[in-house]
């Protein structure tokens, strides 16, 4: 199976690194894509642009390296984001090339760093992408992607959605391990806040360790991996031929 993880910058995969570890375990493809590059960062002081982001591709790289998974990068401005048809567009054609089995990006949230715009956008811009890239005029030249792709998101405090929590307790100390590398090139991934955020999470579970997600086509519970998903029969009425549900 295919999982695709959507986030806007290098160290946002912070929150889901064990998800992606559990998924990778499976001997699954796991691929992680930032929409931006992260320039807009301030860890870098006065460094040109140019420089910070040669900094933050590398960061992404080894990042993805210590996970062990693919990742892309796009080219989309940090900071100026935006859920545009035409963004969602673009998502929906590498939807359409990687053709994933589920898909985790960020959620709705209205608490500080997950409320920042770009992550708002990059939620809507990924789950937007997955109905476009059902559509083979939208991503042609490459056929449509139609098949069950379910979407997880980042489960913030608020949330009333199902919670589908994965149980990361195999996976911890790499977790660490990468809060580590993220803390080192730019101050991000304090382990006190990173631990009490996988406690909690994994309470709510019922497990020592967990990522929590919002589960909006599959079903709640708690979980060693997200695929495959446990499908919801959420079929209000039946298709029409050709419609896209």
């Amino acid at each position: 199976m295919t999982l695709l993880a959507v986030f806007a910058h290098p160290d946002d995969e912070l929150g889901v690194a064990g998800t992606l570890l559990a998924q990778k375990a499976c001997g699954d493809r796991v691929v992680l894509v930032y929409l931006t590059r992260g320039e807009a960062t301030g860890a870098f002081g006065d460094l040109p642009e140019g420089e910070i982001v040669r900094r933050r591709v590398e960061q992404a790289a080894g990042a993805a390296e210590l996970l062990g998974v693919e990742h892309r990068i796009m080219d989309f401005p940090d900071c100026g984001l935006s859920p545009t048809p035409e963004a969602a567009r673009a998502v929906a054609r590498l939807l359409a090339e990687l053709r994933p089995d589920g898909l985790v990006t960020w959620g709705d949230a209205w608490v500080k760093g997950m409320r920042h715009p770009d992550h708002q956008a990059t939620g809507r811009i990924a789950r937007d992408a997955v109905t476009y890239a059902r559509l083979a005029r939208l991503t042609d030249p490459l056929p449509p992607h139609r098949a069950f792709c379910p979407v997880f998101t980042v489960r913030g405090v608020h949330s009333t959605l199902p919670r589908v929590t994965v149980d990361v307790s195999p996976w911890v100390e790499h977790i660490f391990e990468l809060a580590d590398y993220h803390r080192a090139l730019i101050g991000f991934g304090d382990r006190a806040w990173l631990e009490e955020r996988l406690r909690s999470a994994g309470h709510a579970g019922g497990v020592p360790w967990g990522e929590s997600f919002d589960a909006w086509e599959s079903l709640a519970g708690t979980v060693p991996h997200l695929l495959p998903a446990r499908e919801l029969d959420a079929r209000a009425r039946p298709t029409r031929q050709g419609e896209v549900p």
